[in-house]
């Protein structure tokens, strides 16, 4: 499935920024190459960044870093809710709550890198389990409709945000 498949009322106006920014792919090959180019920053990074913060208040690299990991888990649980057909709507979750209580700053890179990975190919391997049907199935998330496909693609555009604000602010 492309990302020009899906039409905008399949996901809520907030997410159009992190679909826009993917271009026209396909989405298991987005997920896969999305992992590749994270895999290949964190490579570059010493231990030794992953606490500094670009701005005061702003979150540390490595929080930034779990905050991806906690966002894909989470867009993960509503694919699968939504793609096994449960029609019970979905709360939202605010990430900036999560922050604090993500110990963030205590791991090591090798543990991020590890988790990331988990979490990624978890994903992977759900989309590639689904036929059609499942991927343009509809549920309620944050008081909005969304189809799994859409969920699948704000995941891997919400990975390219991060990858941008990272390369701007945090290593520039």
């Amino acid at each position: 499935m492309v990302l020009s498949e899906i039409p905008t009322s399949e996901y809520n106006p907030f997410y159009r920024t992190y679909i826009m920014a993917l271009g026209n792919v396909e989405l298991v090959e987005e997920l896969i190459n999305g992992k590749e180019v994270l895999l290949s920053l964190l490579e570059e990074i010493p231990e030794e960044k992953l606490n500094y913060a670009y701005a005061e208040d702003k979150w540390s690299l490595a929080e930034a870093l779990v905050h991806m990991i906690d966002t894909e888990r989470i867009f993960q649980y509503r694919v699968l809710r939504i793609a096994r057909n449960d029609e019970t709507p979905l709360p939202g979750f605010d990430q900036d709550n999560y922050v604090p209580y993500s110990n963030a700053d205590n791991r090591s890179k090798k543990d991020l890198i590890e988790e990331y990975k988990a979490v990624r190919d978890s994903t992977i391997s759900l989309f590639n389990s689904f036929d059609e049907e499942a991927t343009k199935r509809i549920g309620t998330t944050s008081g909005s409709k969304m189809s799994v496909r859409a969920l699948g693609f704000i995941i891997s555009g919400h990975q390219a945000h991060h990858v941008r604000i990272i390369n701007e602010r945090y290593l520039s």
